[in-house]
C-alpha cells in the first residue's frame, strides 16, 4: 500500500555563485567542476506539508540560515572557507527552491505493527 506522507520536501539547486565559491575555494580538484555537474545531486530537505508552494517558499525564507549552512557544509566544514555575511539575499543569489508539495511513499517495507500508522496517515 502506498501513502501520503504529511511532509512536502524542498529541492535546493546550487546556482552560478556557489559554483564560482567552489571552483575558487576547491583548487585541488582535477577540474574545474560545471553548473551542470552540481546541480544533477542536490540535496532535499522535508519541511511541513504545505498546499501552497509560496508557504514552503516562507518556510524556507524562515531557516535559509540553516539550509544555507548545510549546503556549504556539504563541500567542507571548515567554516573558515565559508563566504561571510550570510544574508537571505545571498541565498536566493545562490540557490533555486523547488518546493513540491505532495509526498507519496513507494516503499512497502513496514511490519504488521506499523499497518496502525500506516492507515493513520492516509488523507
Amino acid at each position: 500500500m502506498y501513502y501520503f506522507v504529511e511532509r512536502s520536501v524542498a529541492v535546493i539547486k546550487p546556482k552560478y555563485p556557489l559554483l564560482e565559491w567552489v571552483n575558487q575555494s576547491f583548487t585541488d580538484l582535477p577540474q574545474e567542476l560545471t553548473l551542470d555537474s552540481i546541480r544533477i545531486d542536490c540535496n532535499s530537505y522535508l519541511i511541513p506539508e504545505v498546499e501552497e508552494i509560496e508557504d514552503g517558499i516562507k518556510f524556507i525564507d524562515d531557516k535559509f540560515a540553516d539550509i544555507f549552512a548545510l549546503e556549504l557544509a556539504s563541500w567542507t566544514e571548515d567554516e573558515s572557507m565559508w563566504p561571510t555575511n550570510l544574508s537571505l539575499k545571498m541565498f536566493w543569489e545562490w540557490f533555486d527552491v523547488e518546493v513540491q508539495p505532495t509526498i507519496i511513499d513507494l516503499t512497502s517495507d513496514y511490519d504488521d505493527n506499523d499497518e496502525q500508522k500506516v492507515e493513520e496517515t492516509l488523507h
